[in-house]
């Protein structure tokens, strides 16, 4: 039997790689995941769960190397014509999903600093399926892209014009997962022209306002460091915190790098995980604090970006917690009963897609999301083209 012509999809995040095949009408036809990446990674592919020979410590580009190996070991027989990447950070000159060459790949190096913790990984990803399949086209699609329809007044920070017009801009990130999120809204929806918040919430966490299915604002900004408590990022931060922490604690850019990027967030706040579900087991009074300010923030932002919308109609939950952790959800609709959120526990538990009553003047609404369809629809774009 003759290999199936198909396209692989790569989404690797902070602690996670997903991944998925698509056949060439773009159905899936294989998927799975590692996670909890410098935690001990964890394989998830189908309805097996194998322990991965590499170190607890493993790297995301250990880790790829083994993944795509393993891919083609599998039943299944493939003939990768195309690989598609999420990239986090498209700076202002990729504002639509692109072609990689050697000169893309090196513009989108010299981004890395703005995303730290997914930029390397997401290049790392490139690069293995280079050296496995070293002629096949791969296409990297960027999270920034989705929030260019902004105007400029939410892109820009109140710093002087040199340096916004050098680039240093409001970017906003999950932007594939937004642009899923968008193409969904009509299926659930009354009002889905209207004004929406969508909660991308997982270790990386954003909120997105929408009006007309389109970008307004979002809570990220110039890096993927802003905005809502994340797993082990800090978001929101007074500046002058980073001047306390360079003058009076003599620490390094580095080290205020790594402090802010991979120990803050849920992690720093609860000593203990950046994992919500290990903080909802827990009975520490940390891990409930952390919980609560994740909580708290949440529920901020969600006025914040209500306030740019001039009103809401309607919430959406995605991500690894919006879709999951139902305790989360339960707590930020509460917190939004002012805008009139009726809560319905029942349908939020049992995994409905509603979960706000009938009568509620705001609805409240779980979509998985899927960032690997979307890139797996333009790598087939681009690699037709």
């Amino acid at each position: 039997m003759s290999a199936q012509d198909a396209y692989l999809v790569l989404n690797a995040g902070s602690s996670s790689i997903k991944y998925a095949v698509y056949d060439i009408e773009l159905a899936v036809q294989l998927s799975g995941q590692v996670d909890r990446i410098g935690m001990g990674p964890q394989y998830h592919g189908g309805a097996s769960e194998i322990d991965l020979p590499v170190a607890e410590d493993a790297t995301h580009a250990e880790i790829l190397d083994w993944l795509l190996a393993h891919i083609m070991g599998l039943e299944k027989g493939f003939n990768i014509i195309g690989a598609g990447h999420r990239v986090v950070h498209g700076g202002q000159e990729f504002a639509a999903p692109a072609r990689v060459t050697d000169e893309v790949i090196e513009k989108l190096r010299t981004l890395a600093p703005l995303a730290p913790g997914h930029q390397p990984h997401n290049l790392a990803g490139i690069e293995a399926v280079a050296r496995r399949w070293p002629t096949i086209p791969q296409v990297a699609c960027f999270d920034t892209a989705f929030h260019r329809t902004q105007p400029r007044i939410a892109q820009l920070f109140a710093i002087p014009r040199a340096l916004s017009d050098d680039g240093v801009l409001r970017y906003g990130f999950h932007g594939l997962s937004y642009h899923y999120i968008s193409t969904q809204l009509p299926h659930h929806l009354d009002t889905p022209n209207g004004k929406v918040i969508v909660a991308h919430l997982g270790n990386g966490a954003s909120m997105c306002a929408m009006q007309d299915m389109k970008s307004v604002a979002t809570t990220m900004g110039y890096t993927a460091l802003d905005g809502l408590v994340m797993g082990r990022r800090c978001g929101e931060l007074d500046p002058g915190v980073i001047f306390h922490m360079m003058r009076d604690r003599g620490m390094s850019v580095a080290e205020i790098e790594a402090t802010l990027g991979t120990k803050s967030g849920l992690f720093g706040v609860s000593g203990l995980s950046s994992d919500m579900r290990d903080l909802l087991a827990s009975d520490s009074p940390a891990a409930a604090e952390a919980v609560e300010l994740f909580v708290y923030q949440a529920c901020k932002k969600i006025g914040a970006l209500a306030a740019t919308l001039g009103g809401l109609d309607a919430i959406v939950f995605t991500g690894g917690i919006g879709e999951n952790a139902a305790p989360i959800r339960a707590r930020i609709l509460q917190g939004c009963a002012w805008l009139g959120a009726d809560l319905d526990a029942e349908a939020n538990t049992s995994g409905a897609s509603r979960i706000t009553s009938e009568t509620s003047r705001l609805a409240a609404h779980v979509i998985p999301t899927d960032e690997e369809g979307i890139i797996a629809g333009e790598t087939q774009r681009l690699v037709a083209n």
